[in-house]
């Protein structure tokens, strides 16, 4: 069993993650074009031709999947987002249990405090399939949320199920 922890910080609503104050040596932006240095006629050459290296362009780290759909979920329960936003992000009877949830707002606040992911943890049963959680803090309310992820077609994680502390959907009689 693979159970797995991410999230261990809490984020305040309304506030932004930290960022690296600026080194007063850098004043381009990463990705720009490339630095020059001037060669001794004259004429400037790329910085990585003076050198004879190449640069290294550092990876940006990817969201895991279960931090994005937790995201997602969460701006259309809580009303932020609209539920067909999520067709393409579903597969199964999914879709029809975040229409069913949303239809009764589950997260959405009176009070104006605006709900945040405080933590996830996940699982992975088998190749191609996580099952995730994720604690909602709204104020001082906390919520729970469950989802099933499933690598589908075009190697895209899809959500395949998703359920939150409170009544279930009821099953139809074509199940």
């Amino acid at each position: 069993m693979n159970k797995v922890m991410t999230r261990t910080r809490c984020s305040t609503p309304g506030t932004r993650p930290p960022t690296r104050p600026p080194n007063r040596h850098e004043t381009r932006r990463p990705g720009g074009p490339p630095a020059r240095t001037r060669r001794g006629d004259g004429r400037s050459t790329p910085a990585s031709a003076a050198s004879g290296s190449v640069p290294l362009r550092p990876s940006v780290p990817q969201p895991r999947p279960t931090d994005h759909f937790a995201e997602l979920l969460l701006a259309v329960l809580s009303g932020q987002r609209p539920v067909h936003s999520m067709l393409r992000h579903t597969v199964g009877r999914a879709y029809d249990e975040l229409a069913w949830l949303a239809e009764r707002s589950p997260l959405r606040t009176l009070r104006g405090t605006r709900p945040v992911v405080r933590d996830i943890g996940y699982e992975v049963p088998r190749p191609g399939a996580i099952e995730a959680f994720a604690r909602i803090g709204a104020g001082d309310r906390l919520r729970a949320m469950a989802f099933r992820l499933e690598h589908g077609p075009g190697n895209r994680w899809r959500c395949a199920a998703v359920e939150l502390g409170g009544p279930r959907m009821p099953h139809s009689k074509d199940d």
